[in-house]
């Protein structure tokens, strides 16, 4: 499988990602559903608490990646969704750090939003992988 960055610019490289991904000669795309700072039993976790939501969010999507054969490097597509922009820039490095050592520097969009499933959530992280 071969996968190319198509960036026209280079301002996106200072936030970890790119403008577009192409892959040819991927095999198998997993879409993963949002991940969010849920435990194992569904109950949301660490209320009001951006870079402890990030990192488990995160985890949560890891394992679901890990559960269908793939890993962080896999992901060409991330989506972020928060009920606060600010807080979700701030504490964005708990996510960028472990995406870089894992070679991952895919396409992404943030959005804010008004709330999500729950109202302790602050974040959602939605991905698709290719292998």
């Amino acid at each position: 499988m071969e996968r190319r960055a198509i960036n026209p610019w280079q301002w996106q490289d200072n936030f970890g990602y790119a403008q577009a991904i192409e892959v040819a000669g991927g095999q198998r795309v997993l879409y993963c559903a949002g991940q969010t700072s849920m435990n194992a039993d569904g109950h949301p976790q660490h209320a009001g608490d951006m870079a402890a939501q990030l990192a488990l969010a995160l985890d949560n999507l890891e394992a679901v990646l890990a559960a269908g054969g793939y890993r962080l490097a896999d992901l060409v597509r991330l989506n972020y969704y928060t009920t606060d922009i600010g807080a979700f820039f701030t504490q964005f490095g708990v996510v960028g750090g472990r995406l870089a050592a894992a070679g991952c520097v895919p396409s992404s969009t943030l959005l804010g939003v008004t709330s999500l499933a729950f109202p302790e959530l602050l974040l959602e992280i939605e991905g698709t992988a290719v292998r």
